[in-house]
C-alpha cells in the first residue's frame, strides 16, 4: 500500500471547506493529504460505493485517491504540477474487473493462432486452415480457436474429413470457442494413436461418426492425447500475449482480471512483466489442481511458496489466489453434469446423456478438503445443476468441520443453479464469507445459441439467475471466460440486462428477461463484488479515498443509455493507479 504521509497547509485548509460540502464525505474522512498529481474533473463520476454515490473530481496522488467531491474543492487543491484533465462531462467509473478471463491464453491465441470466432461456415474454417498451413514447414502444428457449431451455417462439428484436404502435412487442432472440445485432422489423431478401436478416456468423449470412426472432435480429457503433443508457447510468446490482452483491457476500461487455470510457466511470465514495471493491470490467478489428490497436492506445494491473499506482490498487481478443480464439463459440449438428459436443437433430448463429472465426486470433495484445510481459496467450475450442488455441498461439509471465514470458495460459471444451491450460496456466504457465484452472462449471447439447443426449453430461462440471486442476498461477479467469449466488460453489462443471443436461431430470448437486472446491479458485478473475489476490495473496485486511482471514463453514461446501448458503450479514458494508460482522444490526435 503506497503511503499518504505529508500534509499540506493549503490541503489541509480545502478540507476544513469540505467538511460541509454535500457528496464529499470521503475528503472529510482524510487525516492526512498528499499533492495531488492528478485531478480528474468536470465529469460524472460514479463512485460506486456502498451509498453508489456521484461525485464531479477526484484528487489523486502516487497513485491513490486522496480526496473527492465537486470540482472546486478538487481544484483548490491542485499544485503547479498537478496534472489536470477535464472530463467533459463524461460518466466514469470504477475501472472494469473481469473475474474470470483466461488471458494469458488469450493472447497467445490472439497473436500466434489462427481466429476462427467470426467463422460463418464450414468452408470459412477449412479455408483459414488452408492459409495458415501455407505460412508453415510440414510436419509443424497449426493451431486455431474459437469456432462454434451455432454460427456455422451448417449448423454442425467441423471435422477431420473437413481438414484433411486443407492439411495433409501438418497436424491440426482447432479448440472450440468454448474451450471444452476440439477438432483434430487425422494426421494429428494418428500422431495421438486415437483409432476406431480407441476407447473414451474417463471424463472425455471421442466424438464418432455413424460408422463408429472418431469423427476429430475430441471432448473434455479426451483432448489431452492431442494437446500434450503441440509444443507449449515460449516464455516471450506467453509475456506477449499477456500484454496484448493487457492493452485491450485498456482499451474497454478494465483494470483488473481474475486468470483462472495457470501453470508454473504462465506465472513466470507474470512475474517477469512485473519485474520489468509493465504488468499494468490487478490479476490474481488460480492455480492448476488437476483431477487427483495427488495432482492437487502439487498444486498446493506451488500455491504455498507465494504470498497468500490480501498479500500480493507488486502492491496487488500479482495476487496468487488460491486454486481452480473442475467438477464437470460444457453446457456447449453437453458434458456438464445435470440431473435430467441433455437437449439437442432446443426441443429435441439427447437421450441418456446426463454429462459427467470431471473426477471421482469424492476424489474432488477430498481436494477441496485439502485446500480448505491449508487455507487455501478454492474455484470450482461447475456449469450443471447436479455439478454445483455437489459443488456447494463440499464447501459446505468442509467448513462445518473446519469454519475458516474469509476464504471465499467460488462456484465458476454457475450456469443452472437449482434453488437448493442458491440458499447454500446464501448461507455460506452470510456465514463464512464463502460460496460465490463467478458468472458469464455474454455466455447468453455469444455461444447463447448453441447453450439453448443445448440446455433446452425447461433449463433455459433459470440460465445465469441474476435477479433471484439479488433477490435473495447472493453476492456474484462478472466476467468472460475470455477466450470463450470476447473480453470488453461491456458484453457482460450488456448482456446482464438484455439476455440476447447472437443468431437468435431459437429467437432472440430463449433464456428469457425475467432474470435481468438494471445497470446497477450489472456495474456492481464488475466491480465493487468483483474486487472481493480478487481478494482487493480494500484496493479496487471502488473509487474512495484510499483506494487505486483506477478509472474508467466512458463516451456515453451507463447509468442513463438504454441498456441495448451499453453493447457499444465506448471508453474514452483508462486511468491505472494514478497514470493514463489508455486515452482514446489522444490516439485519434488529440491531446489533452
Amino acid at each position: 500500500m503506497i503511503p499518504v504521509n505529508r500534509c499540506l497547509p493549503a490541503c489541509l485548509a480545502a478540507l476544513t471547506l469540505l467538511s460541509a460540502a454535500p457528496g464529499a464525505s470521503s475528503a472529510t474522512r482524510a487525516a492526512q493529504l498528499d499533492a495531488p498529481d492528478l485531478i480528474l474533473y468536470h465529469g460524472t463520476i460514479h463512485t460506486l460505493d456502498a451509498d453508489d454515490s456521484t461525485v464531479q473530481a477526484i484528487a489523486v496522488a502516487r497513485g491513490r485517491i486522496v480526496a473527492r467531491g465537486t470540482d472546486r474543492e478538487m481544484l483548490e487543491l491542485a499544485t503547479p504540477t498537478t496534472r489536470r484533465i477535464d472530463l467533459e462531462g463524461r460518466a466514469a467509473t470504477p475501472g472494469l474487473i473481469d473475474s474470470h478471463a483466461h488471458i494469458a491464453d488469450a493472447g497467445v491465441g490472439m497473436l500466434y493462432h489462427v481466429s476462427l470466432s467470426d467463422a460463418h461456415t464450414v468452408g470459412e474454417v477449412v479455408a483459414r486452415v488452408r492459409a495458415g498451413v501455407a505460412k508453415l514447414e510440414p510436419g509443424q502444428w497449426l493451431q486455431g480457436e474459437g469456432w462454434d457449431e451455432g454460427k456455422l451455417a451448417e449448423h454442425r462439428y467441423v471435422t477431420a474429413a473437413d481438414l484433411d484436404a486443407a492439411s495433409p502435412r501438418n497436424p491440426v487442432w482447432l479448440l472450440h470457442t468454448t474451450g471444452h472440445y476440439g477438432v483434430a485432422n487425422t494426421l494429428a489423431l494418428r500422431e495421438a494413436h486415437i483409432e476406431p478401436a480407441s476407447k473414451d478416456p474417463p471424463a472425455g468423449t471421442i466424438d464418432r461418426d455413424a460408422a463408429g470412426r472418431p469423427s476429430g472432435v475430441l471432448k473434455e480429457s479426451a483432448m489431452d492425447a492431442v494437446v500434450n503433443l503441440i509444443p507449449p508457447p515460449t516464455p516471450a510468446q506467453r509475456r506477449a500475449g499477456i500484454l496484448a490482452s493487457i492493452e485491450l483491457m485498456h482499451r474497454e476500461g478494465m483494470t483488473g482480471v481474475k486468470d483462472p487455470d495457470i501453470d508454473r510457466a504462465t506465472w513466470d511470465a507474470y512475474a517477469e512483466l512485473l519485474r520489468q514495471g509493465a504488468l499494468a493491470a490487478h490479476v490474481c490467478v488460480l492455480w492448476h489442481a488437476g483431477s487427483t489428490l495427488e495432482s492437487a497436492r502439487s498444486a498446493l506445494a506451488e500455491i504455498v511458496q507465494h504470498p497468500r491473499p490480501p498479500a500480493s506482490l507488486g502492491e496487488g498487481r500479482l495476487v496468487s489466489c488460491g486454486a481452480k478443480i473442475y467438477m464437470d464439463g460444457s453446457g456447449g459440449a453437453r458434458t456438464g453434469w445435470v440431473y435430467a438428459d441433455w437437449n439437442r436443437h432446443f426441443s429435441e433430448v439427447d437421450t441418456g446423456n446426463r454429462g459427467y463429472p470431471a473426477e471421482d465426486p469424492q476424489v474432488y470433495r477430498a481436494m477441496v478438503r485439502l485446500f480448505h484445510h491449508a487455507k487455501v481459496h478454492v474455484g470450482t467450475h461447475a456449469v450443471g445443476d447436479r455439478a454445483i450442488d455437489w459443488v456447494v455441498d463440499s464447501y459446505a461439509q468442509a467448513l462445518t468441520e473446519e469454519p475458516i471465514s474469509g476464504l471465499r470458495h467460488s462456484i465458476i460459471h454457475a450456469n443452472i443453479p437449482t434453488d437448493h444451491a442458491l440458499e447454500v450460496m446464501a448461507t455460506l456466504q452470510k456465514r463464512y464469507d464463502a460460496g460465490y457465484p463467478e458468472l458469464q452472462a455474454p455466455f447468453m449471447w455469444w455461444i447463447g445459441d448453441t447453450y439453448a439447443g443445448n440446455y433446452g426449453p425447461e433449463r433455459s430461462p433459470r440460465l445465469v439467475p441474476l435477479r433471484t440471486m439479488v433477490s435473495r442476498g447472493i453476492r456474484f461477479s462478472g466476467g468472460s471466460d475470455n477466450f470463450v467469449t470476447p473480453l470488453p466488460a461491456r458484453y457482460g453489462l450488456w448482456a446482464s440486462l438484455e439476455r440476447e443471443t447472437l443468431q437468435g436461431t431459437y429467437g432472440a430470448h430463449p433464456f428469457g428477461t425475467a432474470e435481468a437486472v438494471d445497470v446497477h446491479a450489472a456495474l456492481r458485478s464488475y466491480t465493487r463484488w468483483a474486487a472481493p473475489q480478487l481478494f482487493l476490495e480494500r484496493q479496487i473496485g471502488s473509487l474512495e479515498v484510499g483506494k487505486d486511482a483506477d478509472v474508467a471514463v466512458w463516451e456515453s453514461d451507463p447509468y442513463t443509455i438504454p441498456g441495448r446501448d451499453l453493447k457499444n458503450l465506448r471508453c474514452a479514458l483508462t486511468v491505472f493507479e494514478g497514470k493514463v494508460v489508455y486515452d482514446a482522444h489522444a490516439s485519434a490526435g488529440e491531446r489533452r
